[in-house]
């Protein structure tokens, strides 16, 4: 089992696998969520990512179903203080962008559903490119000094965005963003030329989603056939088309040496990249959860992770 890292410099420090709340409420309803989130303790995990907005994309859903399910499960299982909770605003469109009265309107509302006191890292979910850093900044502050919010981070920021961001930070003695969230996994991998790096020199961490390629990775999807298997089935041509395949192939090679599942291999690669704190999965079944959790074990070698590398290049 991998040992904890801390997120920033918050002081705040998880397991390196972030369990992605997402399907709760929604393709994994509140019984088996529940049985994820047990699962997932039991096996080591403890940070939890939701957002307002999940799942409000859904027929007959509003949003925030996913922490109402989250607020239930820590009610029932009385785990609070073993798990991290972070949650996000901006995308809903019931609260969306990421002036001053939304971000404070939004925490108290996600406080509410979540059912508890303080959310241990909250984030703007998507920059709305409009509201000036010292507007967001002095909402979560506030946040920060009256107890509501631990940490802070920015999920969706372009580089120079997140940049002023900590800029501001420095100039004015605001809350600092600990953590950055974006899209990052054996195929897309543009953070490495600019977030990254941003990331390494200012001692900010990353929490990527869609580490598994919205499923591509854990080798389900191989043939066009495939592609009726789930909901997500439709976003695979792209990754069929191109240096998928050459990756998949990879990752058969390197996961029958270690022993490992396809999945397991593609998660254990991020966690092995500068300024990661853990990779964001999600889970719809307890079999999935525990399969996932087992990325913790598997140790890659550093030509393991060249030969990923070189084929995802």
């Amino acid at each position: 089992m991998q040992s904890k890292r801390e997120i920033g410099r918050s002081g705040i420090k998880i397991t390196p696998l972030m369990l992605g709340g997402n399907v709760f409420g929604w393709t994994a309803d509140e019984a088996a969520s529940f049985a994820i989130l047990d699962a997932f303790v039991d096996h080591g995990g403890d940070a939890i990512d939701t957002a307002d907005v999940y799942s409000a994309w859904a027929p007959g859903h509003e949003g925030g179903e996913s922490e109402r399910v989250i607020g239930a499960w820590l009610k029932q299982s009385g785990k609070r203080n073993r798990v991290v909770i972070g949650t996000k605003v901006g995308m809903w469109p019931k609260r969306l962008g990421i002036k001053r009265e939304n971000i404070i309107a939004a925490c108290e509302d996600s406080l509410a559903r979540l059912g508890i006191e303080t959310i241990d890292l909250y984030w703007l979910h998507r920059d709305d490119e409009a509201t000036a850093p010292e507007d967001y900044l002095s909402a979560l502050d506030d946040l920060v000094k009256a107890g509501k919010v631990r940490a802070i981070g920015a999920s969706n920021f372009k580089p120079g965005r997140f940049a002023e961001g900590l800029a501001e930070s420095k100039k004015s003695g605001k809350a600092r963003f600990d953590a950055q969230q974006p899209e990052y996994h054996l195929l897309n991998r543009e953070i490495e030329a600019e977030l990254m790096p941003l990331c390494v020199r200012e001692g900010v961490s990353l929490l990527p989603y869609y580490g598994l390629a919205s499923g591509y990775l854990t080798g389900k999807y191989r043939s066009a056939d495939d592609k009726s298997k789930s909901i997500r089935g439709g976003r695979m041509d792209k990754y069929m088309e191109g240096k998928g395949p050459a990756v998949l192939a990879a990752l058969d090679a390197i996961s029958a040496r270690h022993n490992a599942t396809l999945a397991q291999v593609a998660l254990a690669w991020i966690m092995a990249k500068p300024a990661i704190a853990a990779p964001i999965a999600s889970a719809t079944r307890v079999d999935q959860l525990v399969e996932l959790m087992g990325a913790l074990n598997v140790s890659l070698s550093a030509d393991d992770v060249a030969e990923l590398d070189r084929v995802s290049a």
